[in-house]
């Protein structure tokens, strides 16, 4: 029995033998439960001041906009300056920029302007930072360590996931999304606390300042990499295709009639996540990730579109939890693969990569659910999207055949990688 349960639980390694991956895995936690806290209060906010799909789907296009540029620039960034430093001084622009929020929030009459415009200015602000938060993470632990200590961080940033959709929608609808942007406040506060406590870890090799040219180098690098354009085209298909969750505020609201189950709505496919990632023992066992990627993102398209026509609200909780299983198993091979694969003098670059690939899809898909759910219906809009995720999903392993057939054990870039840090370095 004891066996059984080590097979698939996480393997707990890294946060004993690493002080400063403890410090990110807690940072990770408290920073995405405040995060998720305001991820709900931003749609209920705006949604109550225009009742509008449209209007919340927006939000979306307010923040992809500042990912395009901050993203890479964050990962240019990343490759030269101090990424601890990143860290806190970006930490300290969002909790800023949270907490105008917070105070706008406790007006009578909350200014629309001023939430996109803030929402905007967070975005850049994320996408500064988190470039430099991947790119560290890989140096606090050993090689042999990545895929575990991949599961954890996640399952730390899905405790947050899980938490922070039911405290966001409690607060939303009993004290008002003022609440919600002050809570948000305290986890940044404690986040960036965190942050500065990391040790110091200079780069290895040479660096160069931010340039075109640079971010030039590294996008010529993923894309003539096909596992990784499998990674990140996998992703974008399903998120912009089939995330529901611009919808919740409508389903809840007009769909079921009762504003209290957005929460729930939230925190479904976090459950869903948290239970992938809880009993993720088995990962590290598994090599061939392309498939994994594939099955996991047509999986997540699946159960989207069957939470779109299910009959009850108790199956739409079911179908969306087991999305957020489907979609977790693709993340944490996806994240592994990158980990496992890019050098350290690219890394913050394709972090930023990376990030474009898994924000671009969800803030496009708010504006599409958005305006299919104006213009169709709100349950329409979700099942189209899970139908289409699988297409497009299916479409892209097709294209990229070599994606699908990738093994760790292999493949050149991780057997390179693994030969580096075996023997100390990591580029």
């Amino acid at each position: 029995m004891v066996k059984r349960a080590r097979a698939v639980l996480p393997d707990l390694t890294p946060l004993r033998t690493s002080r400063d991956f403890r410090l990110l895995f807690w940072a990770g936690l408290v920073f995405y439960l405040g995060q998720m806290i305001s991820y709900v209060a931003l749609p209920w906010q705006v949604y109550k001041l225009t009742h509008s799909n449209l209007a919340v789907g927006l939000l979306g296009a307010v923040e992809v906009v500042p990912l395009l540029f901050f993203g890479l620039y964050g990962g240019a960034l990343a490759d030269h300056a101090d990424r601890r430093r990143i860290l806190v001084l970006t930490g300290l622009a969002q909790l800023g920029l949270t907490a105008a929020l917070a105070v706008n929030g406790f007006l009578d009459r909350p200014s629309l302007p001023v939430i996109y415009v803030v929402a905007g200015l967070l975005a850049a602000a994320g996408s500064l930072q988190r470039p430099s938060r991947d790119a560290l993470f890989p140096r606090t632990v050993r090689h042999e360590e990545l895929p575990a200590a991949m599961t954890l961080l996640w399952l730390g940033t899905q405790v947050g996931f899980v938490l922070g959709p039911t405290i966001g929608g409690l607060l939303a609808a009993h004290v008002g999304a003022g609440w919600c942007f002050t809570a948000d406040a305290v986890g940044l506060a404690l986040a960036t606390i965190l942050f500065a406590g990391l040790g110091r870890y200079p780069h290895l090799g040479e660096t160069e300042a931010p340039s075109l040219a640079g971010i030039g180098r590294a996008l010529s690098y993923a894309m003539g990499r096909r596992d990784l354009l499998g990674t990140y085209l996998v992703d974008i298909a399903a998120m912009f295709l089939a995330t529901p969750v611009v919808l919740f505020p409508a389903l809840a609201e007009d769909v079921f009639g009762r504003p209290e189950l957005l929460g729930p709505l939230y925190t479904a496919e976090m459950i869903g996540s948290i239970l992938a990632t809880a009993t993720a023992g088995w990962v590290s066992r598994v090599h061939h990730h392309g498939r994994a990627i594939v099955i996991g993102a047509t999986a997540y398209g699946a159960c989207v579109l069957a939470a779109g026509v299910a009959p009850s609200f108790w199956l739409v909780l079911v179908f969306l939890g087991l999305s957020g299983t489907a979609d977790m198993i693709s993340g944490l091979f996806r994240g592994i693969v990158w980990n496992q694969t890019i050098p350290d003098s690219m890394r913050g670059r394709l972090a930023g990569v990376e990030m474009l690939s898994y924000s671009i899809g969800p803030y496009g898909g708010q504006v599409r659910a958005g305006l299919v759910a104006d213009l169709w219906s709100v349950r329409g809009a979700v099942a189209s999207g899970g139908a289409a995720c699988m297409i497009g999903v299916g479409l892209t392993a097709l294209w990229l055949r070599d994606f699908w057939s990738y093994d760790n054990r292999t493949n050149e870039h991780a057997v390179a990688q693994r030969a580096l840090r075996d023997g100390g370095s990591q580029d």
